[in-house]
């Protein structure tokens, strides 16, 4: 096999990357528990003198189970429906971008995926992709809506169009 070296030197440089990207969240990992270990030390030490050290660790081990108490409350209690989704209108593109990601997740899974790989080659290919993912996104609402019943394909955007 004549790319056999080339072969074993990219799988070489690839298990580098990851093995230097495992090492590099670990030690971030680690930095940021390390940092909130001496933040909770340093807030023990600082109430020591008025309420001594067994009140000063009881204090701030409070204020640690109620802020995590109050974190999985965030995370676990449903959203509020906003008041422009319920209207229809005047709604942010933010807002109706990731309703489009919501509704059609591997759609978007996919285009991500497309576009991540051509990002910087070629600007003609992340323009097409661009515009066929679109289309793509179109078709899948136009069938969950009730729209394609009549057999009739959804309206194609051409490549050319943006070049």
């Amino acid at each position: 096999m004549p790319f056999s070296g080339e072969l074993q030197a990219l799988l070489r440089k690839a298990l580098a990357a990851l093995i230097g990207a495992a090492l590099g969240l670990v030690f971030l990992s680690a930095l940021l528990i390390g940092g909130f270990v001496l933040l909770v030390k340093a807030a023990a030490l600082g109430l020591e003198p008025w309420v001594g050290q067994a009140g000063a660790f009881g204090i701030t081990g409070g204020v640690c189970f109620a802020l995590l108490g109050l974190f999985f409350y965030r995370m676990m209690r449903t959203p509020a429906p906003s008041r422009d989704a319920s209207t229809g209108g005047g709604s942010s593109p933010l807002a109706a971008f990731r309703k489009l990601i919501v509704e059609n997740p591997w759609e978007s899974v996919l285009t991500a995926f497309a576009l991540g790989i051509t990002e910087q080659s070629d600007p003609r290919m992340r323009q097409f992709l661009i515009q066929s993912g679109l289309a793509f996104l179109k078709a899948a609402n136009a069938m969950d809506d009730g729209e394609a019943e009549n057999d009739e394909p959804p309206p194609e955007t051409s490549a050319n169009d943006g070049a």
